[in-house]
C-alpha cells in the first residue's frame, strides 16, 4: 500500500463523480481504479444526457444557444440524480436489493425519456419524412371535419337554390312554350294553321305575354334567394379555407410530432422497429451502467474505511452530547 498518495485533478474529478471521499480513497490502491471506472461511467452518462437534452430543446426553441444552456442544466440535474443513486447503494444490508430495485426503476425511467431525443437524432431524416406525411394526413382529416361541420348548412342553401332554379326553369319553359304557340299561330306553322284567325292569335299572344310577365315577376322574386344562397355558400367556403389555413400554420415538426412520426415508423417498418428497440436497450444501459457498476464491482478497503470512520464519528458525537 502506498502512503500519502496524491491524486491528480483527473482522478479527483472522477472520484467526485463516483461519490467517493478523496481522503479515504488515497490509500485504497485497488479501489482507486474501481471508483475511477464508476466516475468515467457517470461522466459518459452526464455527457449523453447533456447532448440528448440539448437536442430535445433544439426542437422546441429557435435559439440554439438557449437549447445548449437548457441542455447543460438538465444534464447537470441528471448528474446530481445519478450521484445520489450511486451514493445510496448499499450492498451489505440484508434487504439492499429493495432500494436498488427502486433506483433501477428510476434510472430506467430517466433513460427511456432521454432515449427519445437521441433516437430522433439518429433517425432524423426518416422521422422528418414521416412527420411530413403525418401532417398531410392531419390536414386532410381537419378538412373533412370542417366540411362535415358545415355540411348541413350548405345542403340547406343548395336545396333552397335548387328549388328556386327549378321554379325559374318551370316559368321559363312555360313562357317559351306560350311564345312559340303564338308565333306558330301567326305564321300559320302551328295551331289552327289558318292565317287570319285573329281572335285565336290574340288569345295566344295574351297567354304569351302573361307567361313572360309571370316569369319576370318570379325572376325578380327568386333572384335574391339564389344570390343569397351563392353568397352564403361562398362565405362558408371562405370560413373553411380560413380555418384550414390557421390549422395548417399550427402544424410543425416539434418534439411530440416527431415522437408520433417515430412511432408510426416503428409500426410500419420492421427493420426500423428492430433497430429502435436495440438502440433503446443500448441507451438504457448507458444510463444505468454507473448504478450497476457500483453494485456489481466488489467492495474493497475503501468501504471498510468508510464504515469505520462513520462509526467513529457516531461514537464521538454520542460521547460529546451524552
Amino acid at each position: 500500500m502506498q502512503e500519502n498518495y496524491h491524486p491528480n485533478r483527473r482522478e479527483q474529478f472522477l472520484w467526485w463523480l463516483s461519490t467517493a471521499e478523496t481522503e479515504l480513497l488515497k490509500d485504497a490502491v485497488v479501489d482507486r481504479n474501481r471508483h475511477s471506472i464508476i466516475g468515467m461511467l457517470v461522466l459518459g452518462t452526464w455527457g449523453f444526457a447533456t447532448l440528448a437534452w440539448s437536442y430535445f430543446f433544439s426542437t422546441v426553441v429557435s435559439a440554439w444557444w438557449v437549447a445548449i444552456i437548457l441542455g447543460f442544466f438538465m444534464g447537470g440535474l441528471i448528474l446530481f440524480i445519478d450521484r445520489a443513486l450511486i451514493k445510496g447503494v448499499q450492498k451489505s444490508t440484508a434487504f439492499g436489493w429493495k432500494p436498488l430495485v427502486f433506483r433501477l426503476f428510476l434510472a430506467v425511467t430517466i433513460g427511456l425519456f432521454m432515449a427519445q431525443p437521441a433516437l430522433l437524432f439518429l433517425f432524423e431524416k426518416e422521422v422528418k419524412v414521416q412527420a411530413s406525411i403525418d401532417n398531410e394526413i392531419r390536414k386532410k382529416t381537419k378538412n373533412i371535419a370542417l366540411v362535415k361541420s358545415y355540411q348541413n348548412d350548405k345542403d340547406e342553401l343548395v336545396y333552397q337554390k335548387k328549388l328556386a332554379n327549378e321554379t325559374l326553369n318551370k316559368y321559363y319553359q312555360e313562357m317559351v312554350y306560350n311564345r312559340n304557340r303564338f308565333i306558330e299561330e301567326t305564321d300559320g306553322t302551328g295551331g289552327s294553321k289558318k292565317i287570319g284567325l285573329k281572335n285565336i292569335a290574340l288569345a295566344k299572344k295574351a297567354a304569351a305575354d302573361k307567361s313572360a310577365n309571370d316569369y319576370e315577376l318570379v325572376v325578380e322574386k327568386l333572384t335574391p334567394t339564389i344570390q343569397y344562397a351563392d353568397s352564403a355558400i361562398q362565405s362558408i367556403n371562405n370560413i373553411i379555407a380560413k380555418e384550414q389555413a390557421s390549422f395548417n400554420q399550427l402544424l410543425n415538426t416539434g418534439f411530440i410530432t416527431q415522437i408520433e412520426a417515430l412511432d408510426h415508423l416503428i409500426q410500419q417498418n420492421k427493420s426500423v422497429a428492430f433497430r429502435y428497440y436495440l438502440l433503446i436497450v443500448l441507451l438504457l444501459l448507458i444510463e444505468i451502467m454507473p448504478l450497476l457498476a457500483k453494485y456489481l464491482l466488489p467492495s474493497g478497503t475503501y468501504k471498510v474505511k468508510a464504515e469505520l470512520v462513520e462509526e467513529e464519528e457516531i461514537k464521538l458525537i454520542k460521547s460529546t452530547y451524552s
